[in-house]
């Protein structure tokens, strides 16, 4: 069941987060637009899977769809929204597992003869995959959608900086995080803290707005890092 459940999260981790492009997020109102992210849903469950007729991805797609559909044509927006959508689909992939837990174990990759990895090699990579999406990718939508509250407040005290840098900067502390907790190197993660609170000091130094905006930031972004990697070594000891 977990091997079945690891290849159902990569698949969707993968549609939502990584093939789903700024163009179908903007357009996910439009019908057509919709369909195609049910398909792309699909064809990756498919292909992490080894299994291209197997009914229990065609009701996951679907149920995907519904949920797509309910979210976006429901104006379910901010990071409750985000939160419970993605909470709805780790249901359903965590029942579809539940439901046929031998879709790994007969699938194309899992019936493979070696030199392939061996049977639960793969599933931790996809495991390990998934929760660096998670961690990274995702993490960065959190953080921008727990942030937009402020962004007004911040934008009219708030000095221009290098375009993309701040992402950048997110993706790159929450990936250390990441890697830090698999690697059991907690001792690392203060030292992160500590060196970011010093590399802001001059740009938040006597500005209330700017400190506290900082400090929400990088406290909801190091806590979502901190929870998937944790999520992941606990999905990683049931193999």
């Amino acid at each position: 069941m977990i091997e079945t459940f690891a290849a159902l999260l990569l698949a969707h981790v993968l549609a939502d987060f990584v093939l789903q492009t700024n163009w179908m997020a903007a357009r996910k109102r439009q019908f057509p637009v919709l369909i195609l992210h049910g398909l792309v849903v699909l064809i990756t469950a498919q292909l992490c899977l080894g299994h291209v007729t197997a009914w229990p991805l065609l009701a996951l797609a679907a149920t995907h769809f519904a949920i797509d559909a309910i979210k976006t044509y429901g104006d379910f927006s901010g990071l409750a929204g985000f939160l419970t959508d993605q909470g709805a689909h780790l249901i359903i992939l965590a029942t579809v597992a539940w439901i046929a837990p031998d879709l790994w174990q007969t699938g194309f990759w899992a019936m493979q003869a070696p030199p392939l990895p061996a049977p639960n090699t793969l599933p931790s990579t996809m495991i390990l995959i998934a929760g660096a999406v998670l961690a990274t990718r995702a993490g960065g939508f959190a953080t921008a959608l727990m942030m937009k509250p402020y962004d007004t407040a911040m934008s009219q005290t708030a000095e221009s900086g290098l375009p993309g840098a701040g992402q950048r900067i997110g993706v790159l502390e929450r990936g250390l995080i990441y890697l830090l907790v698999l690697l059991g190197e907690l001792g690392g993660i203060g030292f992160l803290v500590a060196a970011k609170s010093i590399l802001r000091f001059g740009t938040v130094s006597g500005d209330r707005k700017a400190t506290e905006y900082v400090i929400i930031g990088t406290l909801f972004s190091f806590g979502w890092a901190l929870v998937v990697a944790i999520a992941v070594k606990a999905l990683l000891s049931q193999l």
